[in-house]
């Protein structure tokens, strides 16, 4: 296996790390992982099955603790390695997420640039673990100590849109506080998700039986993986309707969890429209819609709402779809053939609904899954205004006044990311803060992401918060200990 930059490109790709060990898998089936522009084979991987996530889990418990043990300033500079590798690959890794993800350049840039900065932010965290602070007793001659220490060994499964990202910022700062991982890439994106990161932690010096990935169907070890009594943590980024069944099935473990969203973008009466029409193209199309916080709806003020569309549709129009690795290209491919079928379905249900579908196209591109941008006009409670959609389809609503946008943007059971448009950054805050929702941004796009700041959502969005020092409490626990300084009079 490649260890070093100077030995070239990483290889090895048809096996995953277990235990330690760069092997297959022993389900007994294989997968292939294809290009989604192309549909060329990329790689195949004899699939992982329950008895190599026993032995992931039992690598992960035997060595969690001595690594917890080390210096903060080990695991520090394991992470500082792996950030520099992170930016010595960035063009092989780039490759990677065209080809597996359908990624455009920019849209890989941005990926990369944050798995980078979470990835140097875990080497800040590094040192949080095994400290401790005082407290008062009640008791005379107590003396009270809270530690802070790792939680043990975290499961993480992630998803296909950010491969890379959504698997590190749980990987990074879970390793770097002392934990053990075993992660669980997405079957669509194995190497972005999971095979590359183990490579680049290698190289960087992490010590083996620490992080194991297992490719693996969800019906083989799915289940098994939350349900295992091993892991103390829980890390999950995917939809709202798989996240509700972990949870029922986790048992007494911590969860952090991404789940599904709506995202609202609100444009009120004295938005800027350019700037409000050119964040709502990015929040409603940047890689094909497939984010979690893409703008699902734009709710406009009725007093800009036909100017609004006019421009909308026309910006829409002019976006240029096709290959990924092509410069010009600002849409890619839909991830798979089922993601495309369930999107088209959606369209085709707002419509039903009475939505108008005033943009649209067939998709094009050797496997057919580059869909050209669409736009609906229609209320809240059209098929693309009450689910998450997850691709290249915005939905464009009429809102009467003010509170009428409040009032639809959070008539929903989601509440990722969010926000509003308005040259009253005072009136933007105050509606921001009405808004229901984990994240909400005052005349920016909804897309957006910082590995400084607490990134989560409410309702049926999720549990948790990722980024910044929000982290450091998903994969830590506390420690009461209290020393007695002379001795206790017991009374009975």
């Amino acid at each position: 296996m490649a260890r070093t930059a100077t030995q070239g490109t990483y290889t090895g790709f048809d096996r995953m790390p277990i235990a330690g060990e760069w092997r297959t898998g022993t389900a007994g089936r294989s997968r292939q992982n294809t290009d989604p522009y192309t549909g060329d084979v990329l790689t195949e991987t004899e699939l992982a099955g329950t008895e190599d996530l026993d032995e992931a889990y039992h690598a992960a418990r035997e060595t969690q603790q001595e690594w917890s043990r080390r210096p903060a300033e080990d695991r520090a500079e394991v992470m500082r390695r792996a950030a520099r590798i992170l930016a010595d690959r960035e063009a092989e890794l780039t490759g990677w997420l065209q080809r597996e993800a359908g990624a455009t350049r920019p849209r890989a840039a941005m990926e990369l640039t944050l798995t980078r900065a979470v990835t140097e932010r875990a080497a800040e965290q590094a040192d949080r673990i095994n400290t401790w602070v005082s407290a008062d007793s009640d008791m005379k001659d107590k003396e009270n100590r809270v530690y802070r220490t790792a939680a043990g060994v975290v499961a993480v499964i992630s998803p296909w849109n950010f491969p890379v990202h959504l698997s590190n910022r749980s990987v990074a700062p879970a390793l770097a506080l002392g934990n053990a991982v075993v992660l669980k890439p997405a079957g669509d994106t194995p190497v972005t998700g999971g095979l590359f990161l183990a490579k680049v932690y290698e190289e960087a010096g992490l010590p083996p039986g620490l992080l194991s990935v297992v490719v693996g169907s969800g019906s083989d070890i799915g289940d098994a993986m939350v349900e295992h009594a091993t892991p103390r943590v829980v890390s999950f980024t995917g939809s709202t309707p798989v996240g509700r069944g972990i949870a029922a099935k986790t048992g007494i473990k911590k969860l952090a969890l991404e789940l599904g969203g709506n995202g609202p973008l609100v444009v009120l009466d004295d938005a800027d429209l350019e700037q409000a029409v050119a964040g709502a193209l990015y929040g409603n199309y940047f890689h094909q819609g497939q984010v979690c916080m893409a703008t699902n709806r734009v709710i406009v003020h009725s007093a800009v709402y036909d100017a609004f569309v006019e421009r909308f549709v026309a910006g829409a129009r002019a976006l240029r779809h096709g290959d990924p690795r092509d410069a010009g290209t600002q849409l890619g491919p839909v991830i798979n053939a089922k993601q495309l079928d369930s999107i088209r379905e959606k369209v085709a249900g707002a419509v039903e609904d009475g939505a108008e579908l005033v943009l649209t196209g067939e998709p094009t591109g050797p496997t057919g899954q580059v869909l050209p941008p669409q736009v609906l006009l229609g209320g809240n409670d059209v098929t693309t205004a009450r689910e998450e959609v997850f691709g290249p389809v915005a939905t464009v609503i009429r809102a009467d006044d003010e509170e009428d946008a409040l009032r639809l943007a959070n008539d929903t059971e989601y509440g990722l990311s969010s926000g509003v448009y308005t040259r009253d950054t005072d009136r933007g805050l105050r509606f921001a803060l009405r808004m229901q929702a984990g994240m909400t941004h005052v005349n920016d796009t909804t897309v957006h992401d910082d590995a400084h700041i607490a990134f989560g959502g409410e309702k049926a969005s999720g549990l948790g918060r990722f980024g910044g020092d929000w982290i450091v409490d998903e994969f830590t626990t506390h420690h009461w200990v209290s020393l007695q300084h002379a001795p206790r009079e017991f009374r009975y």
